[in-house]
């Protein structure tokens, strides 16, 4: 049986990057991925285009993964993204920045980027065997047993890169969880992020398409705000989707109440007095001079029950107060979030508190080491989360390097 220093397992961008830079720094290394072709997930990111990082300083990315930002800081700090563009432009793939920040390939193929990471691997030395699912793995005494449909391994180290369990079909299904539960790891509850959500009793279904932009959307629990994001929302045929919408699914639960502003509350007064002051003049030209998209603001009327001919001095105080709530605090039930199968990564995960955030090992099992979505991490949209899982895996890179080269140095 051969046996290696480092087995990953996943060949996502957190495998590959960590698979790479091991076997360059003279590591022996066994990258296991289950599909037949290694990256799928990357290849589907960002619609095929991979948002590969986002612009700016390191330091704005530690808020854009909700309170679990400060365990990244030692990854982020690591191996920046400018080291990240750094690094992929320095191999040949230029990158462009788009207005917001986001940071693609400039040729908008994800593939340049997976087939980077592929080149890397092949210079580096390391055996990549796709279409090896592994079913079992098992701390040994001098490292670890790894078991898979049609082959048995062993290595010093071990790397869990498995994703979470978004996307299923790309083979994220969760298998990571399994494994680090098996050797003794906490798993945090999952369930999908970066998701559209489902509306109960939904009156905005034929205006599917829609989208106002750069609203602040506000979350409600019992009563409670829990938090609010802001960016682009759309309507689609059953509730809510967007940016501002995916960014906030990370935390939202059915039953929540989602406040969405059409206009800002700041011209709640301006509105009130257009329509006081507007005589017998029609409602629907007078709200037509803010922008808000036709076919929303004539569904807002009717569901106010404003008859179409109504004049502003014949609208009555309850028809003006249910117009003015549905035009800048437009309030929506959560009646579900988008399964696994659409949602772009996933909440929840291998528990933190068992993982060093200095090195991505665990603190439960010696030589176990883990990167990317499989840990309880999810970021925001706009290339946060690919960042995390390039990041991680150079971390768990470097510490399993200086773990080998303590071993050499311990036998001479």
């Amino acid at each position: 049986m051969e046996r290696y220093d480092l087995i990953v397992v996943g060949a996502g961008p957190a495998g590959l990057f960590a698979a790479a830079r091991t076997g360059a720094g003279g590591g022996k290394v066994l990258l296991l991925e289950k599909k037949k072709k290694p990256g799928r997930k990357l290849l589907v990111s960002g619609s095929g285009q991979c948002n590969i990082t986002h612009a700016g300083s390191v330091t704005e990315f530690f808020t854009r993964y909700g309170k679990h930002g400060q365990f990244l800081k030692p990854a982020l700090r690591a191996f920046t993204n400018a080291d990240l563009i750094a690094h992929v432009t320095g191999r040949g793939v230029p990158l462009t920045t788009e207005e917001g920040g986001k940071v693609f390939p400039t040729s908008r193929k994800a593939q340049d980027v997976l087939d980077l990471l592929l080149a890397e691997c092949r210079e580096a030395g390391v055996t990549v065997q796709c279409g090896e699912p592994v079913v079992a793995v098992e701390k040994t005494g001098d490292g670890f047993f790894v078991r898979t449909a049609t082959g048995e391994y062993r290595s010093a180290f071990l790397l869990i890169a498995t994703g979470g369990a978004s996307y299923p079909a790309t083979g994220s299904t969760g298998d990571g969880y399994a494994f680090a539960a098996s050797l003794g790891h906490t798993i945090v509850r999952t369930a999908p992020a970066l998701t559209p959500v489902t509306v109960r009793d939904y009156p905005f279904a034929d205006l599917a398409g829609i989208s106002l932009q750069d609203v602040t959307v506000s979350l409600f629990r019992d009563g409670k705000k829990i938090g609010d994001r802001r960016g682009d929302l759309l309507f689609t045929h059953e509730g809510l989707s967007g940016p501002a919408i995916l960014d906030l699914s990370r935390f939202i639960e059915p039953g929540d109440t989602l406040v969405v502003p059409v206009l800002p509350e700041a011209m709640r007064e301006e509105i009130t007095a257009a329509l006081a002051g507007g005589g017998g003049a029609r409602v629907r030209p007078v709200l037509s001079r803010y922008p808000v998209p036709e076919r929303l603001l004539k569904r807002i009327i009717d569901l106010s029950d404003v008859p179409p001919e109504t004049t502003c001095a014949h609208l009555t105080k309850a028809a003006r107060t249910c117009l003015l709530q549905h035009l800048t605090a437009c309030t929506f039930t959560v009646a579900a979030l988008g399964g696994y199968s659409i949602a772009i990564v996933t909440r929840g995960g291998v528990a933190l508190d068992e993982v060093n955030p200095k090195t991505m090992g665990s603190k439960c099992v010696d030589g176990l080491f883990f990167a990317g979505e499989v840990l309880d991490i999810d970021g925001d949209c706009g290339g946060f989360n690919i960042q995390a899982a390039f990041s991680t895996g150079a971390l768990a890179a470097g510490a399993v390097l200086r773990r080998l080269s303590e071993t050499k140095e311990g036998s001479t």
